[in-house]
């Protein structure tokens, strides 16, 4: 019996070892168990189904667990479907049994899930801001995950919790239309980590990888890290302008590509706000067209057209937080001329603190207002020091051009936003010009006022550009000049030839236009020239200018040739916009007026024609009265009196667009016949005279400055003016 008993027990053991091993090596498939694990699984979650098929039970007797695993179940919700690979877990027998939480881990593998149904499936666990917002920006892509959960004895994920996969074609698309594409990567999560690697995209169009990225979770915040890598792009800039800022807009900046390598890191909350970034950046720009559309730029590159170019520029950028440090160098065409430059840029409190240097070899330079040409294939380099101020006021510190024995140099030069002069502490010029003047003077700051002096200076470009210039007498390039600026300058040159010694003087602007004005010099043959402007207590402006050698003066009209000897005085008052003002001068004589000999011709007076393009004709004096008002002027009386010629003229001028001239014209011989006729009068002034035929000309001039007509009519009767003028003009000399 004993026997009997202990071949059962035996038996029963072997069996009983048997079925141990049976159903830890093979274990068994049954449906049987399904709505216990169903409602374990979900018990924190009611909103879902999970449906299962055949789940296979693997017995674990080293811990008294059983491993539960199942192919192909579906998880539902709101009637929507998410398709997994398997879900396997270990459920506790003691647990099972005592009918207690049984499940101590959760593995579960899915199939290819669009992430949007990833992120509804999370919005019905728990529906968040953040969540919300993704559901949102995110327009496709599938993910593949791999989720190892642990739970604790009353059914709470524990955190040591994983999860990994990958995301296979991503879009995402931002409220500013800035969008992510083709999104790929793999990422692993843990409690308060998450590993983004091997990511391979195109931020709008431009296609980045990164081979990690690094996240971590901190309270309300999360830290992200990682290196991003652009290669080789073709860009449109157009897409960025919003994503750079105000300062870009007005950017025409087109055919950019380049490559970058990044280190970056920020914080990012959960409402997607980006503090505290830092980036390492090292950016190869290959090409950049920026497209220019002032004319000024021409004043001072005569190559450039419409476009410089940026080529080989390696930069590197540092920004942290409000600090940004910018080093760069590379080469910049204007057309087919290439030169190189290097820069370095730092924001600090925001404010832009600037230095550059410019190698202009292969391009020709001008300043025109100085009257400076460096020619194509000479060596020079411009240093600019500087900063950009934080109401977009600029303050070069030093601004120095060297080339070869020429050089200029400004110091604590001051713009306003309009880059308006504020203020300047030192203007330094030693160069030849073009035509071959030696310029050397200084223009220095004491204290409110200036001072220029030097050895010599061609000033005829800026008489040049006052002379025709509307607005002469207000300082534009100023934005509120207030100051006395002396002068003390030993040879100033008015032209190429001719100049005048120790300029002296002072000119006193106030709210940026002269409100007085003193400058005293003389020509080396010892005639003087001297300018002043007075304010009066009617805020009128009077003008005078006298000058015994008129001659350098009056050469800048083209209109006049072989002007020689006279004296010249003017006199102008002018308030506002009007003026009105008589040039008078004495005793000169003309080679050549081109207008004035084509009247002559048509009117047959040939020999006095002959005469003005020959000796010339010799004038006791010309007295001119006109008025300015804006961009006309009417001259009132243009009378000129000479031993050959008389002529008295009147009409108006509207600047760059319409001439008008009327007058007599009349010879020397006529004006004396017809003074004689006059009794008593006449043969005290002239004597007695006889004579016949045509007294002169009646003409009118007409039509834009370029495209004058001249119609011209003999006249046999002087009008009464003009034989008063003359009568005048005779008594007073």
């Amino acid at each position: 019996m004993i026997k009997k008993l202990i071949k059962f027990l035996i038996f029963l053991l072997a069996t009983f070892v048997l079925l141990i091993s049976y159903l830890s090596f093979f274990g068994i498939e049954t449906e049987k168990f399904n709505n216990k694990i169903n409602k374990e699984i979900l018990n924190n979650n009611q909103k879902l189904n999970l449906e299962l098929k055949t789940v296979k039970f693997l017995l674990k007797p080293s811990n008294l667990s059983v491993n539960v695993k199942t192919f192909g179940p579906k998880v539902s919700y709101n009637k929507q479907q998410l398709k997994l690979e398997y879900i396997k877990t270990n459920i506790s027998l003691k647990s099972f049994i005592n009918n207690e939480f049984s499940i101590d881990d959760l593995q579960i593998s899915t199939k290819a899930i669009k992430i949007n149904d990833v992120v509804r499936l999370g919005r019905s666990f728990k529906d968040s801001v953040e969540l919300f917002i993704l559901s949102k920006i995110i327009k496709k892509g599938f993910i593949v995950a791999d989720i190892n959960l642990n739970f604790d004895n009353n059914g709470k994920i524990k955190d040591d919790y994983s999860v990994k996969g990958f995301i296979k074609n991503g879009e995402l698309q931002f409220l500013n239309k800035n969008n992510i594409k083709e999104l790929n990567l793999n990422f692993k999560i843990k409690k308060n980590e998450y590993f983004l690697e091997n990511i391979d995209t195109a931020f709008n169009q431009i296609k980045l990888v990164s081979p990690t990225i690094k996240i971590i979770e901190q309270k309300k915040t999360f830290l992200v890290n990682g290196k991003i890598i652009s290669n080789k792009n073709n860009i449109d800039i157009q897409q960025y302008k919003n994503l750079l800022g105000n300062s870009f807009k007005k950017l025409e900046i087109e055919n950019v590509n380049f490559s970058s390598d990044n280190d970056i890191t920020f914080n990012i909350n959960k409402k997607f706000k980006i503090k505290n970034l830092t980036l390492r950046s090292k950016i190869n720009l290959n090409t950049l067209d920026y497209k220019i559309k002032s004319k000024n730029i021409k004043e001072y590159l005569p190559n450039f057209k419409e476009v410089i170019k940026l080529k080989n520029h390696k930069i590197l950028v540092n920004y942290n937080k409000d600090e940004l440090d910018i080093n760069g160098k590379g080469e910049f065409l204007v057309e087919d001329k290439i030169d190189s430059l290097d820069y370095m840029i730092n924001k600090k409190n925001n404010e832009y603190f600037f230095k550059t240097n410019i190698n202009i070899n292969k391009n020709s330079l001008l300043i025109d207002i100085l009257n400076y040409k460096k020619d194509e294939n000479l060596n020079s380099l411009l240093e600019l020091r500087g900063v950009l101020k934080k109401n977009n006021e600029i303050k070069f510190k030093s601004i120095l051009f060297n080339e070869n024995k020429n050089s200029f140099l400004v110091k604590n030069l001051n713009l306003n936003s309009q880059l308006k002069i504020l203020g300047v502490d030192l203007i330094n010029l030693d160069y030849l010009n073009t035509d071959k003047i030696k310029n050397k003077i200084d223009l220095k700051k004491n204290k409110k006022n200036y001072i220029i002096n030097g050895k010599s200076f061609d000033a005829s470009q800026l008489i040049d550009i006052l002379l025709n210039n509307k607005k002469n007498d207000d300082s534009s390039l100023f934005s509120n000049l207030e100051t006395n600026i002396y002068f003390d300058v030993n040879k100033t040159y008015l032209d190429q030839i001719n100049y005048v010694e120790n300029l002296s003087g002072n000119i006193l602007y106030i709210n940026n236009k002269i409100n007085e004005l003193n400058l005293d010099s003389k020509f080396p043959n010892n005639k003087r020239l001297t300018l002043t402007v007075r304010t009066n207590v009617n805020n009128e402006k009077i003008t005078t200018l006298f000058s015994g050698y008129p001659k350098p003066l009056l050469k800048q009209y083209k209109f006049i040739k072989g002007f020689e000897e006279g004296i010249l005085d003017f006199y102008s008052i002018k308030k506002g916009n009007s003026s009105n003002s008589v040039l008078i001068i004495d005793n000169f004589k003309v080679q050549e007026v081109p207008v004035l000999a084509k009247l002559l011709t048509l009117a047959s007076l040939q020999g006095i024609a002959d005469l003005l393009t020959g000796e010339g004709i010799r004038f006791t004096d010309l007295e001119l009265k006109f008025s300015n008002e804006k961009e006309l002027m009417t001259i009132e009386e243009m009378y000129a009196i000479g031993p050959a010629i008389s002529i008295l003229m009147e009409g108006y001028i509207e600047y760059e667009k319409l001439i008008s001239l009327r007058g007599t014209l009349v010879p020397a011989t006529t004006i004396n016949r017809s003074i004689a006729s006059i009794p008593v009068i006449g043969d005290i002034l002239v004597g007695k005279k006889i004579g016949e035929g045509i007294f002169g000309v009646s003409f009118k001039i007409k039509g834009p400055p370029k495209n004058l007509k001249t119609t011209v009519n003999p006249i046999k009767t002087l009008t009464p003016r003009f034989i008063t003028r003359t009568l005048e003009k005779i008594k007073k000399n």
